[in-house]
């Protein structure tokens, strides 16, 4: 929009006519009044929808959709204020959602709003539920414009535009497992210098609730260091062990621990905890020479299906799963049918990309073809030339972990099943994945990278220094 600039002239605008008046005064100043016109160009949305929103609660402060729309042109040189609204029904009878006024041309909505106009729907995460005629009750549309306007929104005759409809499709994630209603991210974590450095490097390393009320476990990788368990990312509410001897004590001591995988487990019923060595891995010909040539592929928990998950590049050969990289508790499948026999037979694998799936609840498994992300650059593999990528796993639907990754100074991206068919880097350096975008500059040290991918609009990643 063009700046106009006029000596002592004074804006008002009123009605849908121009009106110029000038008055001769001594010094020859003008005094010139502009009322905005309708646009000749209204106001729409520019962003690309994605075809489904995955919503749940634990990723609820998360950027679900941010909506970019274009400058309408009212034919007047004034300032152009902007208003977002969401409802639930598509004639915006009830409005469930106001940004309040905005001046910039962008405004994202977060996870937590959509999940509030899910909640209006009748929509919830119970698989048991349906809607009347018999389909899964967790799904719904939700809709949104955007509303140009000068002077105040609502103000009698005053100029705005209204953009078209825009239509969300919106999916909550059902809840499935122990615990009655299903396993959720409990509002305890584990913090500490071996965990997140006292939450310097990212959020506290959640507990997940159980059968039991109040019993809630975590599974978590540390490093050499101290720990305590506190709520909500917070020290209001924060637990340490004074004596060692596995009572809970309001801000008690910290725990000291060592490096490597551990199942906590912490009983706020009887103020106790426990604290573990816990890894389920895949070993054999088919990964790492059976132990020979590095440590077991590691699964990591899905709270949604109370499963151990792994995402895996598998040569052809046999494989089996065991406990701590150890062969003191291992299962193969006798029978070829799935089930996990303690002690059993090698399970033949083919070589390919894979998602293999661990029920320690039901003694299943599975093995199925998947599409893995993986790390490629100079900064991991000289792009290729030096080994396959470092494969992640997709733990909880929408989000995946590569863990305890070793970069060199250089550059990577990610890429899907070793191969340049489909690539993203971060073109903006602004943490937003961009498909084909450029290459993301690294410095040498170890980490946790994670992609949340959950929102196919603007999916992100990020790298948390170990």
């Amino acid at each position: 929009m063009k700046n106009h600039i006029f000596n002592k002239s004074k804006y008002l605008l009123s009605g849908l006519l121009f009106i110029a008046t000038f008055t001769a005064c001594i010094d020859d100043t003008v005094d010139i009044e502009f009322v905005a016109q309708e646009p000749t160009e209204a106001v729409n949305f520019s962003s690309t929808l994605s075809d489904n929103y995955i919503l749940s609660d634990d990723t609820r402060s998360n950027i679900a959709e941010r909506f970019v729309w274009n400058v309408p042109d009212f034919e007047t040189p004034t300032t152009i204020n902007y208003l977002v609204e969401g409802s639930t029904t598509a004639t915006f009878d009830i409005i469930d959602y106001d940004s309040g006024t905005l001046s910039e041309t962008n405004h994202g909505v977060k996870v937590s709003v959509l999940l509030g106009m899910a909640e209006t729907l009748g929509l919830d995460t119970d698989p048991g539920t349906t809607d009347d005629e018999g389909n899964p009750n967790n799904t719904g549309t939700v809709y949104f414009r955007v509303k140009a306007f000068v002077g105040s929104n609502g103000a009698t005759n005053a100029a705005e535009s209204v953009s078209d409809i825009a239509i969300l499709n919106i999916s909550l994630v059902e809840e499935t497992g122990q615990g009655g209603g299903g396993i959720q991210i409990a509002t305890w974590g584990v913090v500490g210098s071996g965990a997140n450095d006292w939450g310097n490097a990212g959020p506290d390393l959640p507990f997940y609730t159980t059968g039991q009320t109040d019993v809630l476990v975590a599974y978590v990788n540390l490093k050499d260091g101290e720990i305590k368990f506190r709520e909500n990312n917070e020290w209001i509410n924060d637990f340490g062990d004074t004596d060692a001897d596995g009572t809970l004590d309001a801000g008690g001591d910290n725990i000291a621990v060592t490096a490597g995988d551990y199942k906590i487990t912490m009983d706020l019923n009887a103020l106790t905890y426990t604290i573990e060595p816990f890894s389920w891995g895949i070993v054999g010909s088919a990964w790492n020479d059976w132990g020979g040539a590095g440590p077991d592929a590691k699964f990591f928990y899905d709270y949604t299906t109370d499963t151990f998950k792994v995402g895996v590049r598998l040569l052809d050969g046999e494989m089996k799963f065991r406990m701590n990289n150890e062969w003191v508790t291992d299962f193969g499948d006798t029978g070829a049918d799935g089930t996990l026999d303690a002690g059993g037979d090698n399970i033949v694998t083919t070589a390919g990309h894979y998602l293999v799936t661990l029920d320690l609840t039901n003694n299943v498994y599975t093995v199925e073809a998947a599409d893995l992300y993986g790390v490629v650059g100079s900064g991991y593999n000289d792009w290729g030339g030096a080994g396959p990528d470092f494969t992640f796993t997709e733990f909880n639907p929408g989000k995946w972990i590569a863990e305890n990754v070793t970069l060199i100074d250089g550059e990577i991206k990610f890429r899907v099943n070793n191969d340049w068919a489909s690539d993203f880097g971060d073109t903006g350096a602004d943490g937003i994945l961009d498909a084909g975008g450029d290459n993301i500059a690294v410095t040498a040290g170890t980490y946790d990278i994670f992609l949340d991918l959950t929102d196919a609009g603007a999916p992100t990643y990020t790298m948390i220094t170990k």
